[in-house]
C-alpha cells in the first residue's frame, strides 16, 4: 500500500511552489550522499541511536557515511523535511544502496541475518 501524500492537485497553486521547496537542502545533501555511498547513516547529535547504529556498522566491518544535523534542541525543523520525505519517524534513517532499511534496530536485525552483507554484495 502506498503511503498517502497529498497530490498536488488539492495543493492551491499559489503555494505549490513554496511547498516543494520547503527544506529541500537537507534533502538535497542526503541524496547526493546516496549516490556517492553504499552505506549511509543520518542521524542527529545526542541521540543514543545513531550513534548505536554506527558502532554496529563498525563491529560488523561496513564502511559507511554519517551525515548529522543538529540535535534535540536545534534543527528540528530541517529534519523534518526527511521525515516527510522517507516516511521514517525517527532517527537514524540507515540508507543501503540508496533503499532505506529504517533505524538502529532494523539494521541490526539485517546485520545479525547476513541480509545486510547479500545487500552490499
Amino acid at each position: 500500500m502506498p503511503r498517502p501524500i497529498l497530490d498536488e492537485s488539492h495543493i492551491h497553486p499559489a503555494i505549490r511552489e513554496r511547498v516543494a521547496g520547503h527544506e529541500q537542502g537537507i534533502v538535497q545533501d542526503v541524496q547526493a550522499a546516496l549516490v556517492k555511498h553504499q552505506v549511509v547513516v543520518v542521524g542527529m547529535g545526542m541521540n543514543p541511536f545513531p550513534k548505536k547504529a554506527r558502532r554496529a556498522l563498525d563491529a560488523a566491518g561496513v564502511a559507511y557515511h554519517y551525515l548529522e544535523y543538529g540535535n534535540y534542541l536545534n534543527t528540528w525543523r530541517r529534519r523534518n523535511a526527511l521525515k516527510l520525505w522517507t516516511g521514517w519517524p525517527t532517527f537514524p534513517m540507515v540508507f543501503v544502496k540508496g533503499t532505506l532499511v529504517g533505524g538502529a534496530s532494523e539494521l541490526a536485525r539485517l546485520i545479525n541475518s547476513g541480509e545486510l552483507k547479500k545487500m552490499l554484495a
